[in-house]
């Protein structure tokens, strides 16, 4: 798409709550309030709205929505991620998009993708943006 940054990020918060649809059983959805801290090319930070669905005590996938407050590259703004998740062993994938006219201040008109990966190094947020 454009530039591509990889951005460390820490989490900082972590509140669950258990939502009850359908019958007990081996699915258990959940609902979570995540914050954030970025490094590097973006810094600031995020408060994530996260569903999620686990097997037992396996995670099996996640939706989510991310409100970021920042600066990316020295402009100052706010924008929206979506992004998703699935987790199956060693399998673990997560992607989504800059949502479009969320940007605001210096961030206004960004576009873009996202993935999210956890290794030895800690979590990375990589985005591929536009900004115009």
């Amino acid at each position: 798409m454009g530039t591509v940054v990889r951005i460390p990020f820490d989490v900082t918060g972590f509140e669950p709550e258990p939502l009850a649809l359908g019958e007990p059983g081996p699915v258990a959805f959940g609902r979570v309030t995540l914050r954030k801290t970025f490094s590097g090319a973006l810094t600031g930070t995020s408060v994530v709205t996260m569903t999620s669905v686990s097997v037992g005590e396996t995670p099996a996938g996640y939706t989510a929505v991310e409100l970021i407050t920042g600066a990316l590259d020295g402009r100052a703004g706010t924008v929206v991620l979506q992004h998703s998740g699935v987790v199956d062993g060693a399998d673990s994938r997560a992607s989504g998009v800059v949502l479009p006219g969320t940007g605001t201040g210096e961030l206004a008109g960004l576009r873009g993708t996202v993935e999210l990966t956890h290794d030895e190094s800690g979590a990375v947020l990589v985005l591929d943006y536009e900004l115009g």
